[in-house]
């Protein structure tokens, strides 16, 4: 096999005039690789190729593996661009594609994941699908030069095998695409089969929802906390708070630079996968916030307050808007950046290299604090790649180990923020992972909502500042207030790409989130003019549900209506509860009407598999409850009023709306309590609190205590 030329002595291909991150990886490849569209297809019928379609993102490991193997491969990637047109899609660009031909692939066999590898007639219809595949015979796996090989002979000495395998997979993708033609309403029933399902897969041992590989589920935590507080279940919270306390104790958690990494590889969560996804910062914010709320432990509290700081100080950009994500390899030393490793950046190798950089306290309790063994730490590795290495976990909690080693609490804690300083500030001195700093309007929204609710729920005003600068970048540079226009990608000075059912759901959702962390009006009146750009582009008027995209992509082969979760919320669930909120804010009956419509299309699928769609759920349940109002009267610069907002935002209440009657006649024009806002006036000058339930109100609240009981004894 052939090694690649060093980068600088080549020719890049066309895809150096794209801006993805991705698509740049592979911009000096041999490969002769065309973005998705016209040109591509109009060259592989005119020399009458099929089509090698490669699909990834840029910190996808395994992308990276193919990429050097095969892509940077010359005598790979000569047979390629004589037998292929070959064309390279980014994933977190066009989710669209991404979803259809994974759906294929699944379909073809029996799993997924990336990078994926489709061959594609003329019609796009994918005939052939893998994901990674080495360059020669291995795993199990036949060689990309064989499956290139193979492919050609049946395309020119049997197309209509080809053809007949093309007709079977896309008559299977409409299939799938097309919902249920039954119209059942889904009940409280399919609330109890989510949480026997639950609890069926909980791990007792190590916490967590299945085996190895370990995903955090933060749709499946939000779903389990509302059941509890519907039904008072108390194992339906404590699943949760012990997969939460577990996950943040655990390898998975960057205990030096904070963030989740995305998945832990084995049961006992000590062997992450160590991409990090800013879609996981986010959710995860929310989760452990909601914990907060429920236990008033702070342990909760501070794994969200380090998470924000994570994203701050590394994954936000100084406009304002928020990075996707960082990748789980990196360069073993700067005098080899060309030989990478996935968790090079985190892991300990020389245990000698730990003992060297601390003092005799600092090292023994930093030691006995996060595992730190002679011989390495990690006990199941299915790879082997981290055997005889360190990655730290937090086994021993500040005072269990001042009672190991005959110290105060307070000594043991100066001793580990002197060592983590140190530490921290040698790990800063290796190849940082690449740092994949695209901006996608639906990952952003997400991270918005999180940074309000940690305004809300912890009363920092950086949280809210934060969360408002990235609105004002997603305005500026992706969005059009006059027209609802949305693109979903800004990178380097261009903003591209139709933005889909996900971006528009989780904007509307952040600008709500938003309104009701900070009560400016106009981010309510952004939320109504693009919740009804989402009903023109998305919304299925004759059986309900939100379409995927807008329909205007010829080149996509079905239009899809995702009901289930996957690493993100379903943008139909999300879409739904957007409804909801925003008819009990403004009053407007159609939104009701459109999201109980939506519900009942679902319903079926609720029943079925309710596991699978735990924001659905959550959803139906919204749709069920009976609406709850907080309005707060008074002047914001008044402490007192600081007082009842912290009070309200201290208590776990789902699907409650709170409003602030200030005297803005702009906020009163859009509110349904227009006509009541006038009742509803501080008492005695005094900031004041009025919680209502189904629009009936109790007793005015001016003070903490009275608030308080109200808050916990009619919600």
């Amino acid at each position: 096999m052939s090694h690649p030329t060093p980068q600088r002595e080549r020719t890049p291909n066309r895809l150096i005039h794209e801006k993805s991150p991705y698509l740049l990886q592979h911009a000096y490849n041999p490969v002769d690789w065309f973005a998705w569209g016209t040109e591509a297809f109009e060259k592989a019928r005119r020399e009458d190729k099929p089509i090698f379609l490669s699909i990834g993102y840029s910190t996808c490991y395994w992308c990276h593996v193919m990429e050097r193997e095969v892509f940077e491969n010359e005598e790979l990637a000569h047979l390629l661009n004589e037998l292929f047109v070959n064309i390279k899609v980014d994933r977190e660009e066009r989710p669209d594609i991404d979803r259809i031909y994974m759906s294929a692939l699944q379909a073809m066999t029996g799993g997924g994941g990336w990078p994926m590898s489709l061959f594609l007639g003329h019609d796009l219809r994918p005939f052939y699908g893998a994901t990674y595949i080495p360059p020669r015979a291995q795993y199990g796996r036949p060689g990309f030069a064989d499956v290139l090989r193979t492919i050609h002979e049946v395309w020119k000495h049997d197309r209509a095998q080809i053809t007949q395998v093309a007709d079977r997979m896309h008559d299977l993708l409409r299939q799938m695409s097309a919902l249920d033609s039954a119209i059942i309403e889904a009940d409280s029933r399919a609330f109890d089969v989510a949480y026997e399902s639950f609890l069926k897969s909980f791990d007792e041992t190590n916490a967590g929802f299945g085996g190895a590989p370990k995903f955090p589920r933060p749709t499946a935590y939000a779903f389990l906390l509302r059941y509890h507080k519907r039904t008072g279940k108390q194992y339906a919270l404590d699943m949760v708070l012990r997969t939460l306390k577990t996950m943040a104790r655990s390898g998975m958690y960057d205990h030096l630079g904070g963030g989740f990494h995305r998945y832990a590889t084995d049961e006992r969560w000590h062997v992450p996968h160590f991409e990090k996804m800013l879609y996981d910062q986010a959710q995860l914010v929310v989760s452990y916030l909601e914990a907060y709320q429920l236990t008033h432990d702070e342990f909760y509290a501070i794994v969200a307050r380090d998470i924000l700081a994570y994203v701050l100080d590394r994954m936000t950009d100084v406009e304002g808007g928020f990075y996707s994500a960082e990748d789980a390899e990196s360069a073993i030393s700067w005098d080899n950046p060309a030989k990478k490793e996935e968790g090079a950046y985190y892991v300990w190798k020389y245990y000698e290299e730990l003992m060297e950089m601390l003092e005799p306290d600092e090292r023994e309790v930093f030691f006995r604090t996060f595992g730190v063994e002679k011989d390495g730490n990690v006990i199941a590795d299915p790879h082997g790649v981290f055997r005889g290495k360190n990655i730290l976990s937090l086994c021993h909690t500040s005072s269990e180990v001042a009672q190991q080693l005959g110290l105060t609490k307070e000594e043991v804690e100066s001793h580990l923020a002197s060592a983590r300083k140190k530490i921290l500030a040698a790990r800063k001195k290796r190849p940082a992972p690449h740092l994949d700093d695209k901006v996608l309007v639906s990952w952003n929204s997400l991270m918005i909502s999180a940074f309000a609710r940690a305004h809300q729920v912890l009363g920092e005003e950086e949280y809210l500042k934060a969360a408002r600068r990235a609105a004002e970048f997603l305005l500026t540079k992706l969005a059009d207030r006059t027209s609802g226009q949305l693109l979903r990608r800004y990178r380097d000075g261009e903003a591209r790409f139709e933005a889909q059912l996900g971006d528009f759901a989780f904007f509307v959702q952040a600008l709500l989130d938003l309104f009701e962390a900070s009560f400016d009006p106009k981010y309510l009146q952004d939320a109504i003019a693009f919740a009804e750009r989402t009903i023109q582009l998305f919304f299925d008027k004759q059986q309900g549900g939100f379409y995927d995209t807008s329909g205007n992509d010829s080149t996509l082969l079905v239009r899809t209506k995702e009901w289930y979760d996957g690493a993100e919320p379903s943008g139909n669930a999300i879409a739904i509860l957007n409804l909801l909120r925003l008819s009990q804010i403004t009053g407007n009956t159609e939104f009701e009407a459109m999201a109980r419509k939506s519900l009942t299309l679902f319903g079926q699928k609720m029943i079925q598999a309710p596991h699978a769609a735990p924001q659905m759920l959550i959803a139906l349940e919204c749709s069920h409850a009976r609406p709850k109002q907080i309005v707060i009267a008074g002047d914001a610069n008044d402490p007192r009023m600081r007082l009842l907002v912290k009070e309200v935002h201290s208590h776990f209440i789902p699907y409650k709306i709170v409003l602030r009657n200030d005297g803005n006649a702009e906020f009163a024009k859009l509110s349904s309590f227009a006509t009541y806002l006038d009742l509803m006036q501080p008492l005695n000058g005094t900031p004041t609190v009025y919680v209502c339930v189904d629009y009936s109100c109790k007793l005015p609240a001016n003070n903490p205590e009275e608030l308080r009981s109200q808050l916990l004894n009619q919600i």
